[in-house]
This record gives structure tokens, C-alpha cells and sequence, in this order.
């Protein structure tokens, strides 16, 4: 098979997006992401190490829920 042609260059490309696919669709299944009751902030639970890990960002929804029912 030669290099330059179309067909193994267009083989390449659909090799490396499978690749791609299957470690994003690896990767998701190790983190969830959750909303804490109390401060209504979204964290993230890795389970291969079981640890949370905040990030900074706040659910609307939930922060009108608690403003609603002091």
C-alpha cells in the first residue's frame, strides 16, 4: 500500500478518531460529576482514587431553590 494514497490516509484518519473516541469514552465513566446539598457547588468524584474535587462553579438552580427556603 503507497503511502501517498488517498485510501490510506483517509485508513489513518478513521483509526486515529476510534482511538480518540474510545479514551473520551474511557475517561468519562471515572468521574461524576454532583451537586453538594449544602453550598450548592459542583464537584467531581474520580473512583479510581474515590477522592471529591471541587470546581468552582455554582448550580443556579439549586442556589434559587435555597434562597427560596431560608
Amino acid at each position: 500500500m503507497n503511502i501517498y494514497s488517498s485510501k490510506f490516509a483517509i485508513m489513518i484518519i478513521i483509526v486515529l478518531v476510534s482511538i480518540l473516541a474510545l479514551q473520551v469514552m474511557g475517561n468519562s465513566k471515572n468521574t461524576t460529576q454532583m451537586i453538594d446539598s449544602e453550598t450548592c457547588e459542583l464537584y467531581v468524584i474520580d473512583s479510581q482514587i474515590n477522592a471529591k474535587q471541587y470546581l468552582n462553579e455554582f448550580d443556579s438552580k439549586c442556589l434559587d431553590f435555597k434562597n427560596l427556603n431560608p
